[in-house]
């Protein structure tokens, strides 16, 4: 009889995890498992050769890719922090708004996501070219004599980054201040603290959690994400994401375009080993 109800348990949950499980057997451990077995083999400069070799990893110290990788970390920092400056109010005010009011303002935030993400830059593209809106507004009013190139810079592709990964940054942050105790902030205030304090020892402490998952959620894509950059940059701000790209398509060298894959899935790997042994909680991260 045990045999039985043990069996009666198992088969179900087996039917019930198999096909998720065969999903992501063949849709992401067996690519990831083909990229690190290329990240081993050399090129002829046309086509991949079977060849084990650890050069290409050799590679990826070589100092014209270390300025890359400074200009990913910057930007990818710059990014998680204009995330965080721009999204911890709007989620606190998210948080603290009542029924209708909240459902508004999870609406603006995720109505965006139902247009491409590529559609959505090249409306920042128009809006800021020399000839776009914010140009001719600018020089209709006379603040500017000539046009001004708001385009393919740093500051065009941080924009651009901001723009699509702030509901990344907005919702483990809403997740976090939800669950705050409000009584809290109320008896810091009968104490007498001031709202900055309060903010500064009860609220801020209280939701670090959600920061924290907000910026492994902002600063990992950005290191990957190379669309961004080759519409709002134009290519003058290399990603480790358009090395890769590179490597794989002009550079027509795939080995070396899996290792630099590898490189950053363990660094994403890493950063949420970090994120782990700090506290974090993964179901905050997904």
């Amino acid at each position: 009889m045990k045999k039985l109800t043990r069996r009666g348990r198992v088969i179900p949950a087996l039917v019930t995890v198999s096909p998720v499980t065969l999903w992501m057997v063949l849709l992401i451990g067996l690519p990831l498992l083909y990229v690190l077995f290329l990240s081993f083999m050399t090129t002829d400069g046309y086509s991949v050769v079977f060849q084990f070799n650890l050069l290409n990893y050799a590679k990826l110290f070589d100092p014209t890719y270390m300025k890359i990788y400074l200009n990913s970390f910057i930007i990818a920092f710059l990014t998680t922090v204009f995330c965080v400056l721009l999204g911890y109010p709007f989620a606190y005010k998210m948080a603290r708004a009542g029924g209708r009011k909240k459902v508004l303002m999870m609406a603006f935030l995720m109505i965006p996501f139902w247009t491409n993400s590529l559609i959505r830059l090249y409306g920042w593209r128009t809006l800021l070219a020399k000839t776009g809106v914010v140009n001719s507004v600018l020089q209709a009013v006379g603040l500017i004599g000539q046009p001004v190139e708001f385009m393919y810079t740093r500051g065009a592709v941080l924009l651009g980054m901001v723009y699509i990964l702030f509901p990344f940054m907005v919702l483990p942050l809403y997740a976090a201040i939800e669950k705050l105790d409000w009584s809290l902030l109320e008896a810091s205030s009968d104490l007498g603290a001031r709202r900055a304090r309060t903010f500064a020892k009860v609220t801020l402490p209280l939701t670090s959690s959600g920061i924290f998952a907000g910026a492994i959620m902002v600063f990992i894509p950005t290191l990957g994400i190379f669309f961004v950059s080759d519409i709002m940059g134009g290519g003058s701000q290399q990603l480790i994401g358009n090395l890769i790209q590179t490597q794989f398509n002009a550079g027509n060298n795939w080995p070396l375009g899996s290792a630099l894959s590898i490189g950053l899935i363990v660094l994403t790997l890493l950063l949420v080993g970090v994120y782990r042994v700090s506290g974090g909680k993964m179901e905050d991260l997904v």
